[in-house]
């Protein structure tokens, strides 16, 4: 697409989109030259309507005018006729295929296969005009199907599922291979990290059925990561941990921030996740590890999850493994720098102490040892040893598939050899995020340890925020915010801020905000409630998927969305703070 190239040989490309109102001609030129400066190589503008998608013209032209050569990526929702204006001036068009031939409707009915195909007819007319512009100007496409925005006919079909996301997705992929069109990107976004990866790994499967001539690059991203903290762990726990098993050729990190944050994280989860950084050091380990896993099953179901089946035991009085929550374990020089204040920490605290829980430290290449442990009656806590020289998900993956399930394991984000004194801790969150958080997508793992963070409370605070992003263990309320977008109807990033001052104490509420009525029912996903910008100045209520509140004026929408949780019986007042040192 332009000058840049994806998949193949290229490197992984980095990506983002501006926040303006995209008829603010200068603004949009301002926000997309300050993207590029800080390495964002392909920026997506949205266009809600063919008036925005004809200022893509003037855009664009104000771009080249200034040297500024980076792609333009057209937003297009619900509107064909957007989008066929837009495809004039830009290097790639976005389509969702859950609304771009569809109005959601939420309606349940069954389809007959001759009514199935007729749906599928009527794509193929409403769709083929935008393939054959795409394909006369020689410009990409992206095939970009969300988890929250699939068409009734596919709900109907499919139903909510990361096989709905890849069927809506292949609809119209092959109409434009029909018509020799194959400029195109997929992606499967969702806000939830279990559902993306499995969705991912599910489309990469399907197109290598389809044979070698479906291999089309894919684009990663969560959507609706939100902001700060959290949303780092949750874009690393997706993206990284695709990128890890060598899924995806171009990313992008959504934040309710300003978008030339997104750039750092996305190159940061990018370096991290290429071979040395992800501790394969020489390229012989890589042949290694491949040669020894070759004959190994996985143990677990890369396409759903389900929890590793290890049977209950107790340390120092907690219990772990079986149905019980997956524990927090900590190193005794952090508890002991901690202990005075452990009465105070709420749900924050440490659990186990690391020496007192008679842990089996494991190379999951040693037959014998792999042996012995699985020969011993009662089940065992175990672990990976710190000095094995593997990736760290290979290596648990691998344990998980050689020890007995009965055996509970506890995950580390990386052994002691692979830590770097000068890694920031964005780095460490990273690693961290990525290593934890894909095996417990995976339905690996009991309990966690931090090792790469030596402060024992941003260890602490990062261990239980990778459970909770990873939707492992719920224990603060949990937040899906957009990116800012020109479609925005409210300043995201003060309104989330107002939010999470009125409910952050609701421990296991989830809450969805919404720029405008394109993120809003749909995207939501599965939270409880939901703030969505419904006209300038004015906010929809949610709950559940159905809007309950119409029209609330901006100023007292917080107020009413407590009123709102309060009628249904989630509202408690809040208590005094935790401390976490």
């Amino acid at each position: 697409m332009g000058n840049v190239g994806i998949g193949g040989n290229n490197p992984i490309r980095v990506q983002s989109m501006i926040t303006c109102d995209t008829m603010d001609t200068e603004m949009s030129i301002q926000q997309t030259i300050e993207l590029a400066k800080v390495g964002c190589e392909i920026v997506r503008i949205t266009a809600p309507t063919v008036k925005d998608s004809r200022n893509l013209e003037n855009i664009v032209k104000g771009l080249r005018a200034r040297g500024c050569d980076v792609p333009i990526v057209a937003d297009i929702h619900f509107k064909p006729d957007a989008a066929m204006e837009a495809a004039k001036w830009v290097d790639k068009v976005r389509i969702n295929p859950g609304n771009y031939a569809d109005s959601k409707k939420f309606v349940i009915r069954e389809y007959s296969d001759e009514q199935y195909a007729a749906e599928l007819s009527r794509i193929r007319e409403r769709f083929t005009p935008l393939v054959d512009l795409c394909k006369k100007r020689n410009i990409a496409m992206r095939i970009g199907t969300n988890h929250g925005s699939l068409s009734d006919r596919i709900l109907n079909r499919y139903g909510d599922t990361p096989l709905g996301m890849v069927e809506s997705a292949l609809e119209f992929a092959r109409i434009a291979r029909d018509l020799d069109y194959h400029a195109f990107v997929f992606s499967m976004k969702a806000s939830n990290p279990k559902i993306m990866i499995a969705a991912y790994r599910l489309l990469v499967a399907r197109l290598n059925e389809l044979g070698p001539d479906w291999n089309y690059p894919v684009h990663l991203g969560v959507t609706e990561a939100g902001e700060g903290e959290d949303a780092r762990i949750k874009s690393a726990i997706g993206i990284g941990s695709l990128l890890a098993d060598g899924i995806g050729d171009t990313i992008r990190v959504s934040l309710t921030e300003d978008s030339p944050h997104e750039i750092p994280v996305a190159r940061a989860i990018v370096e991290m996740t290429s071979t040395v950084a992800a501790g394969v050091s020489p390229a012989k380990k890589a042949a290694e590890t491949a040669a020894i896993t070759e004959d190994v099953d996985l143990s677990f179901d890369p396409f759903s999850y389900q929890r590793r089946a290890s049977e209950r035991i107790e340390r120092e009085g907690v219990g772990l493994g079986g149905e019980e929550l997956i524990r927090v374990v900590v190193p005794r020089e952090n508890y002991d720098k901690i202990a005075h204040k452990i009465d105070q920490m709420g749900d924050y605290k440490p659990e186990i102490v690391y020496q007192n829980a008679q842990i089996q430290e494991i190379d999951p290449r040693d037959a014998a040892a792999i042996a012995g442990l699985n020969q011993k009656a009662e089940p065992q806590f175990v672990t990976v040893k710190d000095d094995v020289d593997l990736p760290v998900i290979a290596a648990f993956r691998l344990l998980a598939a050689r020890v007995q399930p009965r055996h509970p394991i506890l995950l580390k984000d990386e052994g002691r050899r692979m830590k770097e004194e000068d890694r920031d801790f964005l780095q460490t969150l990273l690693v961290a995020s990525t290593n934890i958080g894909s095996l417990l997508c995976d339905g690996i793992g009991d309990a966690v340890m931090v090792q790469g963070e030596d402060a024992p409370g941003q260890a602490l605070r990062l261990s239980y925020n990778i459970l909770q992003a990873a939707g492992s263990r719920i224990f603060k309320t949990d937040y899906v915010a957009c990116p800012s977008c020109g479609r925005t109807l409210f300043n995201l990033q003060t309104t989330t801020a107002k939010i999470k001052a009125a409910t952050s104490h609701l421990k296991g509420v989830k809450i969805a905000i919404m720029g405008c009525i394109v993120n809003g029912p749909g995207e939501m996903a599965d939270a409880d409630f939901g703030y969505v910008g419904g006209a300038p100045g004015k906010v929809n209520l949610y709950v559940g998927k159905t809007a309950v509140k119409f029209n609330i004026p901006e100023t007292e929408a917080v107020d009413r969305l407590k009123d709102l949780i309060r009628e249904h019986g989630k509202w408690i007042e809040p208590a005094g703070e935790p401390v976490l040192v």
